[in-house]
């Protein structure tokens, strides 16, 4: 398998989640570094790590908790001190309350804003600023949702939050794109994975519904956005940046 990633380090905020496992293992599959970053502990992280150590790969796993801006920091300096300076950013972590706006309370409000914005913020501010500092070029990727312009019937802070997320995506890539650090989005509608995975097991019929709404008759798995992830990311892509990739089989064209 080509090793395109083998002088890369690659760090992933949310990194246990379904998202977040396969775009580890993508990367590793092609020789990165990888560094993961989750709200879940050490022993609960280690068989994964095992898994993507037989790639060859050096791994790191750190306990985070990104709504932290100096838990962040603390995250990026341990991974530089471990692997390097990681050049390739995946803000991932996200959670999800489904409750409308009349139902949401402040307490879910301000939860899914700090983690899902804010904290996709601190890790790719902290990041960028670190691969400024020693004049590394990048990449750094926002996992949002076509959720950020479609209106979503009991999500609406999430709904919010990724909308937040699209448009500082294209702020960081005017400001970064001098230093060659290119940013970019990637925008899956329906995910058969995490919650939606979770909700759609109990109720299969939920699942057929949402697979009959979609356009093109599919959902989409967690390695096929692990595989947007990787094109985007391509030490061949010296161009793309503040771009969205909508990947939602046509849901949009729905609304």
């Amino acid at each position: 398998m080509n090793k395109i990633f083998d002088k890369h380090i690659v760090l992933i905020s949310g990194a246990l989640g379904d998202i977040g496992k396969a775009i580890a293992v993508a990367f590793a599959r092609h020789g990165a570094s990888i560094a993961l970053g989750d709200i879940r502990t050490e022993d609960q992280a280690s068989v994964f790590k095992s898994e993507l150590t037989l790639f060859g790969v050096q791994v790191h796993y750190h306990k985070v908790d990104v709504s932290n801006a100096s838990a962040v920091a603390d995250w990026i300096s341990l991974v530089e001190n471990t692997l390097g300076v990681p050049d390739i950013v995946i803000a991932n972590a996200a959670t999800v309350t489904i409750a409308g706006v009349e139902k949401v309370t402040p307490m879910q409000w301000a939860n899914e804003i700090d983690i899902n914005l804010n904290g996709s913020f601190y890790v790719t501010q902290a990041a960028a600023n670190k691969l400024i500092e020693k004049g590394i070029a990048g990449r750094i990727v926002f996992i949002g949702s076509w959720a950020a312009h479609a209106v979503h019937p009991n999500l609406p802070a999430y709904s919010v939050s990724k909308a937040g997320i699209r448009m500082l995506c294209k702020c960081m890539a005017l400001e970064l794109a001098s230093h060659q650090i290119l940013v970019n989005e990637i925008a899956p509608g329906y995910v058969d994975a995490g919650l939606s995975a979770a909700v759609w097991k109990t109720n299969p019929e939920f699942s057929e519904q949402a697979r009959q709404r979609v356009p093109v008759k599919k959902l989409i798995t967690a390695d096929q956005v692990a595989r947007q992830v990787l094109l985007v990311c391509d030490p061949e892509n010296v161009h793309m940046t503040g771009s969205t990739i909508l990947m939602d089989g046509g849901l949009s064209l729905l609304t």
